[in-house]
């Protein structure tokens, strides 16, 4: 029995230096060193890191840092060089049971098909207004900032998203009266805003509770009406209609019925516009780590997707890509994340229960260092395109 304990023992020391040589080749296809002195390299602090990889991919990664079985002193810069290397194509997406079920569910099912509309807002939205006012400011916009002329800092971060929500504004040549719907309105930036300053008549759809009433409270005494549903459970008329940030959880199955619907909510000369991440590559799935643990089901579409999705519905008017703009914003909300962390780990909920803890600190760093890895590479973007009817909108002059 000793003999047989002694060969187990030394079966997976063995076993254990081959997973940990296998990761330290593809780490140092991107120069990025186990336990090195770089602000990018790892810092080991669990000896089975290297089997957790190997055995669950890119999901492993992300919860294995969640666990603080691993450090960095820059992870947005290593995660930057592993997206630029390709480092989560050669970990692939693991054989764990449950990311094989979700990429055979995205390919069987319809993910974001109406049943499921609410889960995002349950899921991610409804995490904690408190907590989102912290990190995205005032104006409490949880999309990219539009960063033209301005010194990149958090003290720019309120004026970073009103340009961003002027130059919609601009870009759909908003007039006061005009009926507008914004599908995913968020905690309703866009909605006061457009109310105020350009007297539209506006509506909001959200899928979020948490969003719902605090977008409401803030636009009292404007006209704009906040509605808890899902946007393809409507039946009016609209001169404009908008997305920002929400296209990004339609779904590949669902990409031509938002066009369709889109179409159907438009008046005959209206416009159309979407902001929202854009992928290089066509997918059907994200990441299983974000997918599980920040946005479910939610998929990044490509510019084929969406050209696809408007071809014989609508003309394109303008395509504007700024995605190097969402690195800046990602930053800043990581850099308020973190100032506001001493509050926020201090607050509890209704059963007197803290509301988040350190491996929640350790989740959110990484999404937020992850996505502005993403578009530091330019692996994603984010485009703002505006749509008409063919011959139905004449002289569409592009803003900037």
């Amino acid at each position: 029995m000793e003999k047989f304990i002694s060969e187990y023992e030394s079966f997976l020391i063995i076993m254990g230096k081959r997973q940990e040589k296998i990761i330290k080749e593809i780490l140092d296809s991107a120069d990025i060193k186990v336990n090195g002195s770089r602000q990018w390299d790892i810092q080991v602090n669990n000896d089975n890191l290297f089997a957790r990889i190997l055995a669950k991919g890119t999901l492993g990664v992300g919860e294995s840092y969640m666990d603080s079985w691993w450090d960095c002193g820059s992870l947005d810069q290593l995660l930057s060089k592993a997206f630029e290397t390709n480092i989560d194509q050669k970990l692939g997406l693991g054989k764990k049971l449950e990311v094989i079920f979700f990429i055979l569910a995205s390919k069987l099912l319809n993910m974001q098909r109406k049943a499921k509309a609410f889960e995002i807002g349950e899921k991610h939205y409804d995490v904690g207004n408190e907590l989102m006012s912290k990190m995205l400011g005032k104006t409490m916009a949880y999309s990219c900032g539009y960063w033209e002329g301005l010194e990149h800092n958090p003290k720019n971060l309120d004026k970073a998203q009103e340009q961003k929500i002027d130059l919609i504004c601009r870009k759909l040549k908003l007039e006061p009266g005009m009926k507008v719907l914004d599908i995913g309105c968020g905690w309703g930036s866009f909605l006061e805003y457009s109310a105020r300053k350009y007297g539209v008549e506006i509506t909001g759809v959200t899928v979020s509770k948490e969003q719902a009433k605090y977008a409401a409270e803030r636009c009292k005494g404007l006209p704009v009406r906040v509605l808890l549903k899902d946007y393809r459970t409507l039946n009016e008329k609209f001169d404009r209609v908008l997305s920002i940030g929400m296209f990004e959880h339609v779904g590949p199955k669902n990409y031509r019925k938002y066009m369709e619907i889109t179409d159907k909510y438009l008046k005959k000369d209206g416009l159309a516009f979407l902001h929202t991440i854009g992928g290089n590559k066509s997918v059907k799935v994200i990441n299983p780590w974000i997918h599980k643990y920040i946005f479910p089901n939610a998929v990044i579409p490509s510019a084929k997707q969406i050209t696809n999705a408007a071809e014989g519905i609508f003309l394109i008017e303008d395509w504007h890509n700024f995605g190097e703009d969402y690195d800046k914003t990602l930053m800043i909300w990581y850099h308020n994340f973190n100032k506001a962390w001493p509050e926020l780990k201090k607050l509890k909920g209704r059963d007197g229960k803290y509301l988040y803890d350190e491996r929640f600190r350790r989740m959110w760093d990484f999404y937020l260092l992850s996505c502005a890895a993403t578009f530091r590479v330019r692996k994603n973007n984010l485009w703002q395109i505006v749509f008409s009817r063919e011959k139905e909108y004449s002289s569409y002059y592009r803003i900037r």
